[in-house]
């Protein structure tokens, strides 16, 4: 990802009232919702880095996919047009069209080596695979939206193409891209989590995360109790897998802590936090079962 300067885009959102069920196990993380499974999304995070480095079109990533594909509702592959070897895996709850889609990127950075990517990549894919298991067991009407699941491959530019002397909209974000463009017409609002577990998480919006989306996070956040995790005010604006969505007209936001050395070959495990993966995966459950409605 790389800041640049904000793009205002506005579209129109059907704003649903979002839903509160209160449960007991997220306590000692202080949320009032118990909906998310943040030790099984921990294990998720685990199983990802045991594959070591995973740049897009690696034989490690490959293997990993296959594993993630079986977390998955329904879960398929969907290659890259365009990128061989490369290819999303998705996830789908069935129901009306057009839906919501939560995704993260799950290939690593190609550089430095042994950059295996706690934060970058493992964690985000991690709660969206949790998040996908809870909402399976959350009501949902006979009229709900669908809800696609995606784990973007090629996030990150390929070797030869550092960020700092290319443009990362056509060098990376690969996998979004390529979804955007299969899927005109299909998705409705689009959650995309990056660094999202990390000790002393603070999420301020995104500039340019869609305001009215974003609104209906935080109030999500509050219903829950991790409010605190999503400080007011705007932060950096970052080319991220959502900018895709937005240029396609598609409100999203970004949850990432800009914060967070992201590139750094220090993003191991010790770096993340269960309480925050608790904190971003009770508020995208609590957020996408409201927008589905």
């Amino acid at each position: 990802m790389r800041a640049l300067h904000a793009v205002v885009i506005s579209a129109a959102l059907l704003l649903v009232a979002v839903g509160h069920s209160p449960g007991s196990s997220a306590a000692a993380a202080g949320l009032r919702a118990d909906h998310f499974d943040a030790g099984r999304t921990w294990r998720i995070v685990e199983r990802q880095l045991a594959y070591g480095q995973r740049p897009a079109g690696s034989p490690q990533l490959r293997r990993l996919a296959g594993t993630l594909r079986r977390l998955l509702p329904n879960g398929r592959f969907e290659p890259l047009a365009g990128a061989p070897g490369l290819r999303n895996v998705v996830g789908t709850l069935p129901g009306r069209r057009p839906g919501i889609v939560l995704g993260a990127h799950y290939d690593t950075l190609v550089e430095p080596a042994g950059f295996v990517g706690a934060n970058n990549g493992a964690a985000g894919s991690a709660v969206v695979i949790e998040a996908a298991h809870a909402l399976r067991h959350v009501h949902r009407p006979a009229s709900a939206r669908e809800v696609r699941f995606v784990l973007f491959d090629g996030e990150e530019p390929s070797a030869g193409l550092p960020e700092e002397s290319t443009n990362f909209y056509t060098a990376g974000l690969r996998g979004s891209r390529a979804y955007v463009a299969r899927h005109p017409r299909r998705t409705a609002a689009m959650i995309l989590l990056d660094y999202v577990g990390n000790r002393g998480l603070r999420l301020p919006r995104e500039g340019s995360s869609t305001p009215a989306l974003w609104d209906r996070l935080r109030a999500s956040a509050r219903s829950t109790g991790a409010a605190r995790f999503f400080p007011g005010g705007t932060g950096a604006t970052i080319v991220d897998d959502h900018t895709p969505f937005l240029r396609a007209g598609v409100p999203a936001v970004d949850l990432i802590d800009w914060s967070y050395p992201g590139h750094d070959i220090s993003d191991r495990l010790d770096k993340l936090s269960r309480r925050s993966l608790d904190a971003v995966g009770e508020t995208v459950v609590e957020l996408v079962a409201g927008l589905r409605g």
